[in-house]
Formats: structure tokens, C-alpha cells, sequence
């Protein structure tokens, strides 16, 4: 069976990518492509609805594909717990599902499950991220999304006082968690966990260097995402056990 796909956002990096594999593969087919000038009513009918906008315009294509029972798989950053609370809501009573993946790489995503797991022994931990320098948004979505499963994971354990935390260069605090962005040409990609414990340093590092490394799991998603239900966050949730 094919599936029929929407991409909102085709004009850009991601979208164009997406729009690539879509095209290339046999399991899929395109529906529309939209660009910012598109109605959202081209989206009518396909199977997905892939969203790689902007911060500012993501949660108005969840919106309407949540009223017309649509899946959408959302690529776009900046979706915080209360956001994403409120889409839960939203889903009650709906055929609809919203899958929200912070980074589509496979690397990314165990990257960031290591570092859940690491932190549990340490209890000194700060992010640095860094994106080429057309990223609007900071911190990043996959960095924020680090810092929720990084306090999640250290559910119960003391969390010490953040020496400076009211200094803008000690960066956004997301979780309790400092987060330092970088917005730099010559990078596309790159986030370093740093765990720091007594007389040691972990480093935990992932770094892409084009949006191919996004292709697995832009594929992968878009299967999960013609069959989900509800609410789901994370290509960890669609991969591993």
C-alpha cells in the first residue's frame, strides 16, 4: 500500500529532502507540496502530513490536521511540554495522531538516550549545540528534547544549585539543565553532552554533516506515522523497544 504524503514546508532544506525521498521511494507518494503561500487545504487527503516549517507556523498545521483527523508528522522545533500537552488534549475524541520528532537522525537519537542513561551518575551536566547559521531557533528542539529525558532520567536525585544561573552566558536553563547554541557557518549539525564527576569528564558527541543523515529516519517516521494514534515524541518511541 502507498502512502500519500503532504510536506508543508517543501521549499526548504528539510522539505526538499523530504520531497527527494518521497519521490525515490516506491512506499510512498507525494500529495502536495507546499510552500509558504500554500492553503493548508492542499493537505485534504493525504495519508500524512509532514511539517518542516517554522516555530511560529507549526502549531496552525497541527491544528488543522488534528480538525480534519489527519496524521501529521511534525519536524519543526520548538514544541515545549505545555505545547505538546495542549495537542494531547486536543487529540481526545479524534482519529487524528501527531508524531513530533525533535531530530530525525538515528545517530541523534541514541545519542541523547545515552546521555539519559549516563546522567543518573552525574549530577554536573550542560549541553552545547551547534547549527549552521540560518537556524533561527535556539536552543534546539533535539537539545531541549536532551534536557527533558536528561531531568527525567534523574527523577528523584537532588539536582544541585546552578552556580550563575541568572547569567545570560551561562545560556538557557531547559529541565535544569544549561544549554549553550552555537549558530556558526560551516556547521550543519552538532550537540556535546558534557557530564561532569569527580576527576572525570564523559563527552557525549553527535554531529551530522548534511541533511542526508536525516533520511532513515525521516523514512522510518513517515511509515509509523500513516498507522499512529494520539501522541508520540521521539524516533526513540518508533524504534527501540
Amino acid at each position: 500500500m502507498t502512502i500519500s504524503v503532504a510536506v508543508v514546508g517543501a521549499t526548504g532544506r528539510m522539505g526538499k529532502l523530504a520531497v527527494s525521498l518521497i519521490e525515490a521511494s516506491q512506499d510512498f507518494e507525494l500529495h502536495a507540496a507546499l510552500d509558504s503561500k500554500s492553503e493548508l487545504s492542499q493537505t485534504l487527503g493525504a495519508d500524512v502530513v509532514l511539517d518542516f516549517t517554522l516555530p511560529e507556523v507549526s502549531p496552525a498545521v497541527v491544528v488543522h490536521a488534528i480538525t480534519n483527523n489527519q496524521k501529521v508528522l511534525v519536524g519543526t522545533s520548538g514544541w515545549s511540554e505545555a505545547k505538546l500537552a495542549k495537542v494531547e488534549a486536543d487529540l481526545v475524541g479524534t482519529e487524528a495522531a501527531v508524531v513530533v520528532i525533535p531530530n530525525f537522525s538515528i545517530g541523534s537519537m541514541l545519542a541523547t538516550k545515552f546521555a539519559a542513561e549516563a546522567a543518573r551518575f552525574f549530577d554536573s551536566i550542560e549541553i552545547v549545540e551547534a547549527h549552521h547559521e540560518h537556524k533561527i531557533d535556539s536552543p534546539s528542539g533535539t537539545a531541549v528534547r536532551t534536557a527533558e529525558l536528561i531531568a527525567s532520567a534523574r527523577h528523584g536525585l537532588t539536582q544541585p544549585l546552578i552556580t550563575g544561573v541568572d547569567q545570560p552566558a551561562r545560556g538557557q536553563v531547559v529541565a535544569g539543565i544549561p544549554i549553550h547554541s552555537l549558530r556558526l557557518k560551516g556547521v550543519s549539525a552538532k550537540q556535546d553532552v558534557h557530564l561532569g564527576g569527580t576527576s572525570e569528564l564523559l563527552t557525549i558527541s553527535h554531529e551530522t554533516t548534511a541533511v542526508t543523515a536525516y533520511s532513515q529516519g525521516i523514512l522510518l517516521a513517515l511509515r509509523a506515522t500513516a498507522s499512529a494514534r494520539g501522541l508520540t515524541v521521539g524516533l526513540d518511541k518508533l524504534v527501540l523497544p
